[in-house]
């Protein structure tokens, strides 16, 4: 495990708790830094809505974000039964899980995934998401790497419930809520750019992400413009 890496992580996470964030952007990076530093293959990230129904809210590949997708539409997976126990779902080798999430094993050997594990996002007794880390090979996952991604989990939901104040829950449902309200935008505006210059939704993102990093906006901002031609991103469309 890269330690220089790790710190950087934790010092840019906790960054969050002081400063108005892209939470998109944030938990983008949440996802990329657990599959470059931990044992995973692939990353995902689900939230409750105002509604505490899950969304996809941050995946490391398009591939991944599929298949949380999929759990959620089929309401059966790990990384559901772990957001609904508020506990950890670590599945070594998910063949043997058949007859407990029959659809979603199918779907995830397909998406070329052998094992999970989905770690709470919670705060004391309430949780509000999962992380979840999936990889190739069926086998053990680290001991050491699930307590650093769990850890990793824990900074990101403080950041998440840093404003709440006595409005507790109302603070986190706008807050979840604008971010939803952003995911849809952000989608619209891969397929826009995808569409018009020939490549694929993750080199879309990517793409998009650099363009809101390097103008110093906000991720949601730079897709409204994208989608409604209201003003010209020179360097992104071209």
């Amino acid at each position: 495990m890269d330690q220089q890496l790790l710190a950087k992580t934790f010092v840019e996470l906790a960054d969050n708790l002081v400063a108005d964030f892209d939470l998109i952007d944030f938990l983008r990076l949440l996802t990329d830094r657990c599959v470059g530093m931990l044992d995973a293959s692939a990353a995902g990230v689900l939230l409750a809505d105002r509604d505490g129904r899950l969304r996809v809210m941050a995946a490391s590949d398009e591939q991944v974000r599929l298949l949380e997708l999929f759990q959620l539409q089929n309401d059966q997976g790990p990384c559901l039964d772990c957001y609904r126990t508020g506990a950890p779902v670590i599945i070594h080798d998910l063949t043997r899980e058949v007859d407990r999430w029959p659809h979603f094993v199918t779907v995830a050997h397909r998406s070329g995934f052998g094992a999970v594990q989905a770690l709470p996002m919670r705060l004391r007794d309430e949780t509000v998401g999962a992380l979840n880390l999936f990889r190739a090979a069926p086998g053990p996952f680290d001991p050491a790497a699930t307590l650093v991604a769990q850890a990793l989990a824990d900074v990101a939901t403080i950041s998440l419930l840093q404003q709440r104040t006595t409005q507790r829950s109302t603070v986190l449902n706008e807050q979840l809520q604008t971010a939803l309200n952003s995911r849809v935008l952000i989608e619209q505006a891969k397929g826009k750019l995808a569409e018009r210059q020939g490549i694929d939704m993750e080199q879309a993102f990517t793409a998009l992400r650099g363009y809101a990093r390097a103008h110093n906006r906000r991720l949601a901002d730079v897709a409204r413009a994208l989608i409604d031609d209201s003003e010209p991103l020179a360097g992104l469309e071209s």
